[in-house]
């Protein structure tokens, strides 16, 4: 019997589940926070003549009577309107179906540009440590040579204020290269520059170089900084206290004025680095009538919008050439689509807040403690979609509630049993470990395994090491770090 490969022709049935375009727009709108709509709506507008907004007011006449079928003149000036209009895309590279373009007006116009009026009112960004430094550089009295291999220093330094490269490879970049010699002489420079502690190459060398700045007699100081850095980490003082000689009171003064006066990342105290404002999304708050709360999207989650009439209108009308016709219903299909999107992020997302509020009532009430096991799955159940349809509702999404604004994924959490039959969330466990820990004595820490007894008492069955990962997410250090001596 000979084996061979043979090629037969049939048919078959089968079915297919495909991502239409819509869909797929769908799906990227609802995932998108409120600021990221606004924006997105904003350059949709500017985009589709044929998507507006439901403000603009229209003309008294257009009001008054149903717009009518354009004459031939109109059909005409209409025709010339979108001959120069693909003349001006031509002429200015403007492309339409390309978010990241954007039409520029010639200079000497006189209409404002919005936009630039926009840039106009932007806070200007902080000063960073680079410029902070060569602004003090440029006013030391220094050589030539120096000035530039100090100046290529302070360019190599990252945010934090630290020289992670080497002199050598700095030095290898500057022509002519120059000798390990200037270089350190440079660097010595450098590190008299404010803030105390650039131009460290570590954080012994950077501790080291702020404390030649503290007042008085700090022995003590920097003889933990030198030598004993790790043991101070460690929270171990009596070694500390046998190795140098000092007592333990002495040693922990000393690590006292090292934790408030001096900072591992000098480089961060120059500048502003304001953190993005957050933009809740959805707001619950109690109402005005009682005790109930109430759920409400933010502004701007419901734009109005709506389909231009007049493009209707060109779309139907049989007096206008064809490919303006079909640029008007291109126009149309691509807001509607839009519009649908938007519609169906505003109802998931009220949908799914409201249930949010309702499953976590109790958190409301007392606080992360009253949070109670809330798994997306159940919200696709209850609302007949898939998963990952709740997961993208939730993403990068914040809620305002009266006790803060918390992301909108912090009240899906998994949970366990208590002795009595009641279900905690992982959450609220871990609320209660911070809580443990908060009252306990600080001369007399307790270790992993008291807190889990602790737990037990109260009914709750939990492991040491899940009372250690708890730890690590709240960062608290573990017991022999948190005495206090």
């Amino acid at each position: 019997m000979s084996g061979g490969l043979s090629q037969i022709l049939g048919q078959h049935m089968r079915m297919e589940q495909r991502l239409t375009p819509q869909l797929i727009q769908s799906m990227n709108i609802l995932q998108l926070g409120v600021s990221e709509l606004e924006a997105l709506v904003e350059q949709e507008l500017e985009k589709n003549g044929a998507l507006e907004t439901e403000e603009i007011a229209e003309p008294a006449a257009a009001l008054a009577e149903p717009p009518k079928a354009p004459t031939d003149g109109q059909s005409d000036a209409l025709s010339e309107s979108f001959t120069r209009l693909d003349r001006l895309a031509r002429e200015y590279e403007m492309d339409f179906d390309d978010p990241g373009r954007n039409f520029r007006k010639p200079a000497g116009g006189d209409e404002r540009d919005a936009k630039m009026d926009a840039m106009a009112n932007t806070a200007s960004r902080g000063q960073s440590l680079q410029e902070h430094l060569l602004a003090q550089w440029s006013l030391l009295d220094l050589s030539p040579l120096i000035r530039a291999t100090g100046a290529a220093i302070i360019n190599q330094l990252d945010d934090n204020g630290y020289l992670r490269a080497t002199l050598e490879e700095v030095a290898s970049k500057l022509k002519p290269p120059q000798p390990l010699e200037i270089m350190e002489e440079a660097l010595i420079e450098v590190q008299l520059l404010d803030p105390p502690g650039v131009g460290a190459r570590d954080l012994r060398e950077c501790l080291l170089l702020q404390i030649d700045g503290l007042p008085g007699d700090n022995r003590i100081e920097r003889a933990i900084v030198d030598k004993h850095l790790d043991e101070a980490a460690r929270n171990l003082l009596p070694a500390i206290a046998r190795s140098t000689g000092y007592s333990v009171e002495e040693v922990s003064a000393a690590l006292d004025v090292i934790r408030k006066e001096l900072h591992p990342h000098p480089g961060r105290l120059v500048g502003e680095r304001a953190e993005p404002a957050i933009r809740p999304d959805v707001i619950v708050e109690y109402a005005d009538t009682g005790g109930d709360l109430t759920v409400r999207l933010a502004r701007g989650n419901d734009p109005r919008l709506r389909v231009s009439p007049q493009y209707v209108e060109m779309a139907k009308s049989r007096a206008i050439e064809k490919d303006v016709r079909e640029f008007a219903r291109k126009g149309i299909e691509a807001a509607g689509a839009l519009i649908d999107a938007v519609q169906f992020r505003r109802q998931r997302l009220l949908e799914v807040a409201r249930i949010i509020t309702e499953r976590q009532h109790e958190f409301f009430e007392i606080g992360p403690q009253g949070l109670r096991p809330l798994r997306m799955s159940e919200l696709a159940e209850q609302l007949s979609c898939d998963p990952s349809t709740i997961s993208r509702t939730v993403a990068d999404k914040y809620v305002q509630t009266p006790r803060g604004i918390y992301p909108m994924r912090y009240f899906f959490t998994g949970g366990t049993e208590t002795d009595t039959g009641e279900v905690t969330s992982w959450d609220s466990v871990r609320s209660r470990v911070a809580e443990i820990i908060k009252g306990e004595d600080p001369k007399d820490p307790l270790n992993d395994d008291q807190i889990v007894d602790i737990l037990k008492k109260e009914g709750i069955e939990i492991s040491r090491r899940t009372v250690a990962k708890y730890r690590q997410v709240l960062d608290i250090p573990p017991a022999r770090r948190r005495k206090k001596f």
